[in-house]
């Protein structure tokens, strides 16, 4: 099915939820030999004979080139045969499995580490690269490579046309990337703002919790709109002020996958918030929604970062009200929309000294295994080109 001269590539996924395991289908249709890892010994065992993942996709044949592996942390021998490490587990559990995996990461080589998960990691607030740098080191964290965008898996495994965003602070990997996963069914641009991407990734999750709960109090398609455009506006005002581009939120990770989010029930943050607004107690959904839905958890480390950063977030804040101070929903709509009136678009003055403090802890001032060639990235550091 593949038309890609690439050349094939051993991968092994972690993680065999729903993104996970469509990922891997589309590697394995690709041809590249993929491997699947799982915690779940029935998974494994089940997958191997019947090639169908008995929890997702239930009704999907998935490619024969996919093996499953688990449910023990593939050992190092594994980890060094393979080109791709590609990451689909929820954010929350990253800095364990990276803990786990760094023995495995040595030696001159190491493989090209793709990261699907979309949050904030809710004890620390931090993102995604920050917990690479702090399990696995900076140089890790530096080749790092990022995918996000509209890309729901059901759609993914029909090979309905879809499009990424992939990005990473060394650029030729994020090119390495897109040519693992790129296919005329599966399109891929590239960029060098991995900070702007997990932001856009992680907060669109909070704002499609809003467009469910609107949805759900049986509001339509002005409400519905008006949600998606201003949360666009304060996502891309949270991720400015951060010290991300945004550009950024204007592409596929930002409003492609916000559109996508807020506009479908088959969004798991979108379902969470129906739910709510139809009145719903949060943990009676969480309870039975039968998988992860990001947004959640996101909220809350959310909201510590607006506050350090002194950001107005007024939707982020009252998804947050609602999530875990117990706010009314009809109560948190009513005080948005008496808001007194604003100007519509507001960039902060004030900008970037999150990122720099990241990119300050990945080494990034610094030159890399002695090449000091340097070029100016929007973070407003001097960052070396590998």
């Amino acid at each position: 099915m593949s038309s890609s001269p690439t050349p094939k590539s051993r991968v092994l996924v972690l993680g065999a939820g729903n993104f996970g395991s469509c990922l891997a289908d589309h590697l394995g249709d690709c041809e590249h030999e993929v491997f699947l890892w799982s915690r779940d010994p029935g998974f494994v065992e089940y997958f191997n004979v019947h090639h169908r993942n008995p929890n997702y996709l239930k009704d999907h044949a998935f490619s024969t080139n996919i093996h499953a592996l688990g449910p023990e942390i593939p050992n190092k021998e594994t980890v060094q045969q393979m080109e791709v490490l590609l990451f689909a587990i929820p954010t929350q559990g990253i800095r364990e499995t990276l803990t786990k995996l760094q023995p495995s990461l040595t030696g001159e080589k190491l493989p090209l580490m793709i990261f699907v998960n979309k949050g904030i990691e809710t004890g620390t607030q931090a993102l995604t690269l920050e917990i690479i740098a702090d399990t696995c080191g900076s140089r890790v964290a530096r080749e790092a490579t990022f995918i996000s965008g509209p890309s729901f898996a059901k759609e993914i495994v029909r090979r309905q046309p879809t499009s990424v965003s992939v990005a990473s602070l060394t650029e030729s990997r994020a090119e390495k990337a897109s040519e693992v996963f790129h296919q005329p069914w599966f399109r891929c641009y590239t960029g060098r703002d991995p900070i702007g991407l997990e932001l856009a990734g992680a907060l669109k999750n909070v704002y499609a919790i809003a467009a469910g709960m609107a949805d759900g109090l049986g509001f339509e398609n002005n409400t519905r709109a008006m949600l998606i455009t201003r949360g666009l506006a304060e996502m891309t005002k949270i991720g400015t002020a951060y010290g991300a581009s945004p550009l950024t939120f204007l592409g596929l990770a930002g409003v492609g996958d916000l559109f996508l989010t807020c506009s479908s029930p088959s969004s798991r943050n979108y379902t969470v918030g129906y739910r709510l607004g139809k009145g719903e107690a949060l943990e009676d959904i969480i309870r039975t929604l039968g998988s992860v839905a990001e947004g959640v958890t996101t909220a809350k480390g959310l909201k510590k970062i607006i506050d350090e950063m002194d950001v107005n977030a007024s939707i982020a804040t009252e998804i947050y009200q609602v999530l875990y101070e117990g706010k009314d929903v009809k109560t948190s709509v009513q005080e948005l929309m008496s808001r007194p009136p604003s100007r519509e678009l507001d960039l902060p003055e004030k900008t970037g000294d999150h990122a720099k403090g990241l990119l300050k802890k990945l080494g990034l001032d610094t030159s890399i295994n002695g090449d000091i060639v340097k070029h100016t990235s929007q973070y407003g550091h001097e960052c070396p080109v590998p």
